[in-house]
């Protein structure tokens, strides 16, 4: 795709691309020079430094002037700091990188060409490789079972077993790319949510509302995959069980929830019964926690009805229905292997 011409009348960009930061160590420097070096320079990136303390962002050498550094004096979350880049924007586009990735030179080339043959499409994922085996998957979007777990699709699967563009529930936030007017519109990341999840709830209200999300195959990052929070510690485990619990009764349908929610309450039940003695304690936690916060994530629900306007047919097509999948990490496929696209 060739480069997009600069608006030379203004300072605008067509790309702000959101890096948040916390502790994140030796992995921050190779994500910035590897985003420096895009075939598509038309962007602006800001670092989010989430009140980091080890001296990562203070070491940090910025590339040129499309970089920065944002120091809100607080950790913002996930959530919280990409909201506040996301406000703060006048780009068409936002670029969410997490600091553990490093991306193909044209990962953005590829996002935005996505973006001109999905005009509708609000929201688009990369393709995740691991940054150590780059020949094995590290996602290809994000899955939802209707019952409520997610999980990065394909995950652990050769490279070749990739999918073609097309359809995923919602992108992974890892490597997301958004239109900027319409997720503000949306409301964003739930802030409540801090890490963890709230990319899959934005993608579920994406839904509701009537629009899908779509996987960009040739978008390509690779990714440590949990490298700053470490994918089975406390902080990981907690936030991801109390969220993931907070997006099934915050988004599933009214008409569908008397069915999946004693299926949630099982699978949430099956998952404590099967952990060890430590990771008990962790669950109990986020159970607690998601059952203390269950009444203000009802509200929210009541908040968001306007935006509902989507259709149950569609959304269900899109949800991963059989626990054989969800037990392969599997992604929603046609016979032929292709990603489908649910239509109104």
């Amino acid at each position: 795709m060739p480069q997009s011409e600069r608006d030379t009348t203004t300072d605008s960009v067509s790309i702000t691309v959101i890096i948040v930061a916390y502790n994140s160590g030796d992995f921050l420097q190779p994500c910035i020079d590897a985003l420096a070096a895009q075939s598509f320079t038309d962007f602006e990136a800001v670092v989010i430094d989430n009140a980091s303390t080890d001296g990562a962002v203070d070491a940090l050498s910025l590339p040129d002037k499309r970089f920065r550094i944002d120091r809100p004096g607080a950790n913002l979350g996930f959530a919280g700091a990409n909201n506040r880049a996301a406000r703060a924007s006048s780009a068409p586009f936002i670029a969410l990188l997490n600091p553990d990735t490093r991306v193909a030179p044209d990962w953005l080339e590829h996002l935005m060409a996505g973006a001109s043959r999905w005009p509708d499409c609000p929201a688009f994922g990369s393709t995740q490789l691991r940054l150590d085996e780059p020949d094995i998957l590290d996602g290809a979007g994000d899955s939802w079972f209707a019952g409520g777990v997610a999980w990065r699709a394909l995950e652990g699967r050769p490279a070749r077993d990739n999918p073609p563009e097309g359809e995923t529930f919602a992108p992974c936030g890892a490597a997301a790319f958004y239109d900027r007017a319409r997720f503000v519109e949306l409301g964003g990341f739930d802030e409540r949510f801090f890490c963890y999840c709230e990319d899959v709830d934005y993608g579920y209200r994406v839904r509701l509302s009537g629009q899908v999300c779509i996987q960009i195959k040739d978008a390509v990052v690779y990714h440590a995959g949990s490298g700053t929070t470490g994918r089975a510690s406390e902080f990981t485990l907690f936030h991801g069980h109390r969220n993931r619990i907070w997006v099934f009764f915050k988004n599933t349908p009214t008409v569908l929830l008397p069915v999946l929610t004693p299926i949630h309450l099982a699978i949430n039940l099956y998952l404590y019964l099967r952990a060890n003695r430590e990771r008990r304690a962790y669950l109990r936690r986020a159970y607690s926690a998601a059952w203390a916060g269950l009444g203000a994530v009802m509200k929210q629900r009541k908040a968001l009805a306007r935006h509902r306007t989507g259709s149950l047919r569609a959304l269900i097509r899109a949800m991963i229905w059989s626990p054989l999948l969800v037990s392969r990490r599997g992604a929603k496929l046609d016979r032929a292997g292709r990603r489908i696209v649910s239509r109104s």
